[in-house]
């Protein structure tokens, strides 16, 4: 029994084959040892469990802070000093820095790597990211943990 076939069947065939699909950079002898563990596994689990989790603090950062405390005009440097004064407050706002900074920097990490060509134009863009990333998650916890209610 033979099957016939459409004329519009684009199932690959002797006579159609299917496309030979390259991968954007090969990897070679000298692609650096990084790239061939886990970690891109372990950035993208990183991606989907802070993306998560960061949904829980903002939204209720922004439902507790601007809601439920009355709204905008509410905040104030003594605003700050007084939800700073729990340290249930400076860890939910360090946990959201954290977050907020890795997650966004694995991002565009990776958008790097899928858009960067040159190995040396990838090499500086990343570190110019990890340098911006590093030094605004220092800052941040710097600003956090010596901040003093006392100034204003």
């Amino acid at each position: 029994m033979s099957v016939i076939l459409d004329s519009n069947d684009n199932r690959p065939s002797v006579d159609n084959p299917a496309p030979v699909i390259e991968p954007p950079r090969a990897r070679t002898s000298r692609t650096p040892k990084t790239t061939r563990g886990n970690f891109e596994l372990y950035g993208w689990i990183f991606m989907r469990l802070s993306g998560i989790l960061l949904v829980i603090l903002v939204v209720g950062h922004l439902l507790i802070q601007l809601v439920l405390d009355g709204g905008v005009s509410k905040v104030s440097f003594a605003f700050v000093a007084g939800r700073w004064a729990s340290p249930f407050w400076m860890t939910w706002d360090l946990l959201m820095l954290w977050l907020a900074m890795l997650h966004g920097g694995n991002g565009l990490r990776t958008i790097i790597n899928d858009y960067a060509e040159r190995a040396n134009t990838r090499f500086w863009l990343k570190m110019l990211l990890y340098t911006a990333t590093v030094f605004t998650v220092l800052l941040g916890t710097l600003v956090i943990f010596t901040f003093d209610p006392n100034i204003g």
